[in-house]
C-alpha cells in the first residue's frame, strides 16, 4: 500500500469515528426532544437521504434484497438491533449517560468476537481471549463498585455485536445496506413516531392504545427544527467516510482509530457534561482500556499474516462500522 494510500485511509478513518465520538453533541442539542421521536426521525431521515443520494446515482440494487424472502427477514432482523442501538444511545447520552454509552463501544469489540466464535466458529488468538476476560473483569468490578449493573454500556454492545454479525449474512456496500436496513426499520420508526401504548392499572386490560402526541415537534424553536433536519446526514456521512477508510487501511489500523470514538464520548461525559464519575470507576475502566489495548494488538500480530492468507476468523470485509 502506497504511503499517500494509507494517509487517505487514516484521514476517512478519522474523521468517521470523531464524527460519531462528537455525536453526543448533536442528540444533547436535541434534549426537549422525546428520545424516541428523535429515533424515528433518524431512521425516517436517513432513509431519505440515502435514497436521494441513491437515486441520483441510478442505483436500485438496494431494493432487490426484499425479493429474496431469506435476505429480507435478515435486514428486518438487522434492522431491529440497530434501531435498539441508535434508541438506546441517544437516551442515554440525553439522559446523562454518556460514560456509560462509551463504555459499551470500547467492550463492543471483544463482544464481536465472541459473537464469531458463537455463531461463525471463529478461531480466537489467545490475545483476545484474555482481551475479553479482562474486559468481563471491568464489567463485574463496575457493577460492585457502583452497585448496579452497567445495562447501557452491555446493551450497546451485544445489539451492534448482533448488528455486526447480521450484516455479514447479507454483504452490500454501505450506503445499500444503510438504505435497505433503514428501510426495513420505517414501520418501527413509524409507530414510534406515530402509535403508543402504555401500561395502567385504570384499564380492565392494563394496556392503553392510542396516536402519540407529536404536536410539540413544529412548535420547538426553529434553531432545534434545523438541528433536527440533519438526523439523516449525521448517520449517513459519517457511515460513508468510514467505508472509504476501510478499503485503505489493515484491519490493525481500522481497529486501532476505532478506539477514537469511545475517549471522546468519555471525556466528553466526563468535562462537557459533568456526569458522576467517581475516581474509584477508574480502577474498572483502566482495566477495560488495558483489553482493548490487547484486541488491538492482537489484530497487528493478525495482519502480519502472509500475503495471500486469510486467517481464520477475519474475513475480507474487514472490521464492522462501530458508530452510534
Amino acid at each position: 500500500m502506497s504511503n499517500s494510500a494509507f494517509g487517505k485511509g487514516v484521514f476517512f478513518a478519522a474523521m468517521s469515528f470523531a464524527a460519531w465520538g462528537v455525536l453526543p453533541l448533536y442528540w444533547r442539542l436535541l434534549v426537549a426532544i422525546d428520545p424516541m421521536h428523535i429515533l424515528a426521525l433518524r431512521i425516517l431521515g436517513c432513509l431519505i437521504l440515502v435514497a436521494i443520494i441513491l437515486t441520483v446515482l441510478k442505483n436500485f440494487a438496494w431494493l432487490s434484497v426484499f425479493k429474496d424472502p431469506k435476505k429480507a427477514g435478515i435486514f428486518v432482523v438487522t434492522a431491529i438491533t440497530l434501531s435498539a442501538n441508535w434508541g438506546i444511545y441517544i437516551w442515554a447520552v440525553n439522559h446523562d449517560h454518556a460514560i456509560e454509552a462509551s463504555l459499551g463501544y470500547y467492550i463492543n469489540p471483544l463482544v464481536s468476537i465472541v459473537l464469531g466464535l458463537l455463531f461463525n466458529r471463529e478461531r480466537l488468538l489467545p490475545l483476545q481471549w484474555a482481551a475479553f476476560g479482562l474486559a468481563a473483569l471491568g464489567v463485574i468490578i463496575l457493577t460492585a463498585l457502583s452497585g448496579t449493573l452497567p445495562w447501557i454500556s452491555i446493551a450497546l454492545a451485544v445489539t451492534f455485536g448482533l448488528y455486526g454479525l447480521l450484516k455479514k449474512k447479507v454483504p452490500l456496500p454501505a450506503l445499500e445496506s444503510l438504505g435497505a436496513e433503514t428501510l426495513a426499520a420505517a414501520p418501527v420508526a413509524l409507530f414510534l413516531l406515530f402509535f403508543r401504548f402504555e401500561t395502567t392499572a385504570g384499564e380492565p386490560s392494563g394496556v392503553i392504545f392510542g396516536w402519540q402526541n407529536i404536536s410539540y415537534i413544529p412548535a420547538l424553536p426553529v434553531h432545534t427544527l434545523i438541528v433536527l433536519a440533519f438526523c439523516g446526514a449525521v448517520s449517513a456521512i459519517p457511515l460513508y467516510f468510514f467505508a472509504k477508510g476501510a478499503k485503505l487501511l489493515p484491519l490493525s489500523t481500522l481497529g486501532f482509530t476505532q478506539i477514537l470514538s469511545p475517549t471522546i464520548q468519555f471525556f466528553l461525559g466526563l468535562f462537557v457534561f459533568h456526569e458522576y464519575f467517581p475516581a474509584r470507576h477508574f480502577i474498572a475502566f483502566s482495566i477495560i482500556w488495558f483489553a482493548v489495548i490487547l484486541y488491538v494488538i492482537s489484530l497487528m500480530k493478525r495482519s502480519g499474516t502472509p500475503k495471500g492468507v486469510t486467517p481464520k476468523g477475519v474475513t475480507s470485509k474487514g472490521v464492522t462500522p462501530k458508530g452510534p
